[in-house]
């Protein structure tokens, strides 16, 4: 009897043993080998012109997150409100095009959450791409126009249909309901995201219930009951099955059973760990502020496999994620993104000989002023120049992609367009002060008579061949 009660007690041990390292393996993933391609995420930071576009964050074990391009947006709306939110990667199944699809809504910079709910943007924002770092001028795709009644067009997702052979685009709209306010998920199919179907309902939960934000993902064979599970924020966090996208989706259950409700997180966000069957649903803490935060899952199906961090296993980076988007890298994708946007610190281009006087861009003329507002137009990202290492390039901080560029020995801030014209034109030596050596000068790399000076405040490409001149042709770099 007692050596029956010590087995019975030893197995338990080993059991509860097991179920420890199963729960620890889950709830701190192994960091990706160095040769390993890590995780891309696209977000945004959150209210206000400049927080409302878009940023990217790279890590290498999808918990631990650096911000690119050091903290600053990568992409700025020129369309629609000028401003995005919500955005989405979408990967075309060959890997030769890519789109960001976002919200086109800009609060606190000319709407109001009212305004946005009621009479917002039937549009949504996109940018194309053939290789994840050159991308398209933003254009409007318009969505919700042909919904009647339909109000707005919110937090966009795309999935590839293999049983269409298309995407399914989806957003949320919306549609009142006897004068209240009812946000349904509609779709369309698009080949392009230059023109899609007529919108369908999607998703519509009971009565006034709402639904904004869902997004789905594709499950391995063998993992779970279902060939896709989405997330929804629709009061709970609400999962659900099915096997195929437009077929019958089955409730599974919420996030309740952990602690999250909708009325704490919204935002869904999937992101599968390289090399195994493990996944995170991030989520946005938006009711305290806290950005995202990641729970585990080996089972994307199964609600009680879900399991909260502690704060100290992940780490966000320097910026608050809001509600995005993540892609699992090939190398070639990383080794382009990260060569792309390395995280350098935003610089300023002082005058020598006015001192309180920095290089600017207002209407994207160039130009040396004092007390420069907003700060950013005085800020750029000093890049590996255009045509190549030992040599510097001058990118925009609030105009990403876009230069400072000479043509007929004057300086513009211009969009870059990929040309061997542009790039030498956009490039130059940082070269010892000419008027003092421990400040900086920069010599042209197709015209190496000429350096860049300021005349009459203006920035000119010019020869230098007196004392003034060297006074106007010197920098200082400085944060």
């Amino acid at each position: 009897m007692r050596t029956s009660r010590s087995l019975t007690r030893l197995a338990a041990i080993f059991v509860a043993v097991g179920l420890f390292f199963t729960s620890q393996s889950l709830a701190t993933p192994q960091r990706a080998a160095a040769a390993d391609p890590g995780y891309l995420m696209v977000h945004f930071t959150g209210e206000g012109s400049t927080n409302q576009q878009m940023y990217l964050s790279h890590s290498t074990d999808g918990v631990h997150w650096n911000d690119l391009n050091g903290g600053g947006m990568v992409l700025r709306s020129t369309v629609g409100t000028k401003g995005v939110r919500d955005p989405a990667f979408v990967r075309s199944p060959d890997g030769s095009k890519y789109w960001i699809i976002a919200t086109d809504l800009c609060i606190s910079c000319g709407q109001t959450w009212s305004q946005s709910i009621n009479d917002g943007s039937r549009n949504l924002v996109v940018w194309e791409s053939t290789d994840l770092v050159t991308w398209s001028q933003p254009r409007l795709l318009n969505v919700a126009g042909a919904i009647p009644d339909g109000r707005n067009a919110w937090a966009p997702e795309a999935i590839w249909d293999p049983a269409s052979n298309d995407y399914i685009l989806y957003w949320a709209t919306n549609v009142p309901l006897n004068g209240v306010t009812k946000h349904r998920i509609y779709y369309s199919h698009t080949s392009d995201f230059r023109t899609i179907s007529t919108p369908q309902t999607y998703i519509e939960r009971p009565g006034t219930q709402e639904i904004i934000d869902t997004q789905i993902i594709e499950v391995p064979a063998g993992v779970g009951n279902y060939r896709y599970v989405r997330a929804s924020g629709d009061g709970q966090i609400t999962l659900e099955g099915s096997n195929s996208i437009l077929g019958t989706w089955t409730n599974l259950g919420n996030l309740s059973g952990i602690g999250l409700t909708g009325s704490m997180v919204e935002g869904p966000m999937w992101m599968k760990f390289n090399g195994t069957n493990k996944w995170a649903l991030y989520l946005d803490q938006y009711a305290s502020g806290g950005g995202y935060m990641p729970v585990l899952t080996t089972d994307p199906s199964n609600p009680a496999s879900y399991q909260k961090q502690a704060s100290t296993s992940y780490n966000m980076g320097g910026t608050k994620k809001r509600h995005g988007w993540i892609m699992n890298l090939t190398a070639a994708e990383e080794s382009r993104v990260l060569a792309r946007w390395p995280n350098t610190t935003a610089q300023r281009l002082q005058s020598y000989n006015f001192q309180d006087r920095y290089v600017r861009q207002t209407n994207f003329d160039v130009r040396i002023d004092p007390n420069v507002s907003p700060i950013e137009d005085s800020k750029f990202r000093l890049r590996t120049g255009l045509t190549g290492t030992g040599t510097v390039s001058f990118e925009s901080v609030n105009n990403p992609g876009y230069f400072l560029r000479h043509a007929n020995f004057d300086f513009q801030l211009v969009r870059n367009d990929g040309s061997s014209q542009f790039a030498q034109d956009a490039t130059f030596r940082q070269v010892a002060g000419l008027a003092d050596s421990t400040w900086s000068s920069f010599q042209s790399i197709n015209y190496p008579d000429r350096y860049i000076r300021h005349y009459a405040y203006e920035l000119k490409l010019d020869p230098i061949t007196t004392a003034t001149g060297r006074d106007d042709a010197t920098f200082r770099v400085t944060n």
